[in-house]
């Protein structure tokens, strides 16, 4: 069966986002890591290589979407946006019936049904980016296999949290945890019985 893996940024304080969706404190990104770089970039690749499709929830899908497909041939984030262009991508909304972008659909079902229609096909495992109420929804459903933190040194005090809608327990098991001369911590754990 197909593993649902999670890839997410966080504070220190369990944030993904700023009250009003301020990114800002992760946005320095690229520099904080330049002293690590290879071993942080080889990590997200070997995520995005492992899996042929990309979760989002509709929030963050605009964003997603208008960052890569606009990164120019000259960037050196070039040949990872060529990645995240041609993996299909699903769209989970209960608004919307289209979104423009490519290699994008849209679903309009239930969540736990489809994710775990999906896990049951065959292909690679499947990669969940974000938004918060989405990742916190997959979450409260048991449906997430791998949860791979990449912890930013921050603390930003308010914000949205992917674990408050959890209603129960869910025993995880470390699988690796590095941390970086950056500061940042990738803490990886699977799902118990996952």
């Amino acid at each position: 069966m197909r593993k649902l893996k999670l890839q997410i940024q966080m504070s220190v304080d369990g944030y993904v986002v700023g009250s009003n969706g301020e990114l800002d404190w992760i946005a320095d990104l690229t520099t904080l890591v330049a002293w690590d770089a290879n071993d942080v970039l080889a990590l997200i690749n070997s995520n995005a290589d492992s899996s042929d499709t990309i979760l989002m929830g509709r929030k963050m899908t605009d964003g997603f979407i208008t960052y890569w497909e606009g990164v120019k041939s000259d960037s050196p984030e070039y040949t990872f946006a060529q990645k995240m262009v041609n993996i299909p991508k699903i769209v989970f909304s209960k608004t919307v019936k289209t979104i423009a972008g490519k290699n994008l659909m849209v679903e309009n079902g239930d969540l736990s049904t489809v994710v775990k229609n999906l896990k049951s096909k065959p292909g690679k495992d499947i990669l969940v980016y974000g938004g918060a109420e989405f990742v916190a929804s997959l979450i409260k459903e048991g449906l997430i296999d791998e949860f791979h933190f990449f912890i930013i040194p921050v603390l930003i005090n308010k914000g949205k949290r992917i674990f408050d809608l959890l209603n129960r327990r869910q025993k995880l098991e470390l699988l690796k945890s590095t941390a970086y001369d950056c500061g940042i911590t990738v803490t990886s754990f699977k799902l118990q019985n996952s």
